[in-house]
C-alpha cells in the first residue's frame, strides 16, 4: 500500500470515494490460485474490465507503478482477505467518479452488489485503515463532503473535503439538500458512509459477512 511518505505533491487531494465491485459481497473475485499459471488477482481482473470499458493508464505512469495494472481507474483494491492492492499512483488522475476524479481518490472494496452490502471483517479493517492513512496523508476531514453548487462544474455541483460513497456523488435531484436512496444513480457501495465514519470508521454487524442477519 503506497504509504503517506510516499504522498504525491502534484495534485490537490481532497475527497476519498469508496466504491464497490458490484459482485456478490463474500464470493472470492480472483481467478485461479496464487503462483498457479494464469491466477489472476482481484485487482488484475478489475482492470481487465476497466480495459474492456476503454480506461487507458499513460504509458509512462505504468512503467512507474503498478505495471501489470495498465487500465484499472482506482487506486486501491481491497480484496475479500483484506489484503489492498495498489492500482494506480496516487500522483496519478483517477478513472472512478466521472466529473470528481481530478481531485479525489478511488477505493473498491471486492463484492458489494446487493443494496445493503457485506464485506468481511479483514476488508473493514483494511478500509478503515486506508481511509486514516489517507485523512492523515491529504488533511482531508473524517466527515462528509460538502456539496457546493457551481454552474460550471459538470452536473452543476462539486463535492469538497470529505469521505463518500460513489452513490453519493449522485445529483440532488429534487434540490432538497440531501441525495435520496431514490436518487441514486447507482448503490455503490452499498452502505451509508457518513454513518460509518461517525461510528469511527467501524461496520454494524449486520454489514459483516457472516455477521448478524
Amino acid at each position: 500500500m503506497l504509504a503517506p511518505s510516499e504522498r504525491p505533491n502534484s495534485r490537490s487531494i481532497d475527497l476519498v470515494v469508496i466504491h464497490c465491485s458490484a459482485t456478490p459481497s463474500g464470493k472470492p473475485l480472483r481467478q485461479g490460485e496464487p503462483g498457479k499459471p494464469n491466477y489472476l488477482s482481484a485487482a488484475r481482473v478489475i482492470d481487465s474490465w476497466h480495459a474492456t470499458r476503454g480506461f487507458k493508464r499513460s504509458s509512462d505512469a505504468v512503467r512507474k507503478f503498478s505495471s501489470s495494472l495498465p487500465s484499472i481507474g482506482y487506486h486501491y483494491v481491497i480484496d475479500l482477505t483484506g489484503e489492498v492492492w495498489n492500482g494506480r499512483h496516487l500522483e496519478e488522475v483517477g478513472a472512478h467518479a466521472a466529473g470528481f476524479n481530478a481531485h479525489s481518490i478511488g477505493i473498491c472494496l471486492v463484492g458489494g452488489a446487493e443494496k445493503e452490502a457485506q464485506y468481511t471483517a479483514e476488508q473493514w479493517r483494511s478500509l478503515q485503515q486506508v481511509v486514516a492513512m489517507l485523512l492523515t496523508s491529504f488533511g482531508v476531514p473524517c466527515a462528509a463532503p460538502k456539496r457546493v453548487t457551481d454552474p460550471a462544474a459538470p452536473g452543476g455541483y462539486r463535492m469538497l473535503s470529505g469521505v463518500c460513497g460513489h452513490r453519493d456523488l449522485s445529483p440532488d435531484g429534487n434540490g432538497n439538500g440531501q441525495v435520496e436512496s431514490f436518487e441514486w444513480l447507482k448503490t455503490c457501495p452499498g452502505f451509508d458512509v457518513r454513518a460509518w465514519l461517525a461510528r469511527g470508521m467501524q461496520p454494524l454487524p449486520e454489514q459483516i459477512v457472516g455477521g448478524a442477519a
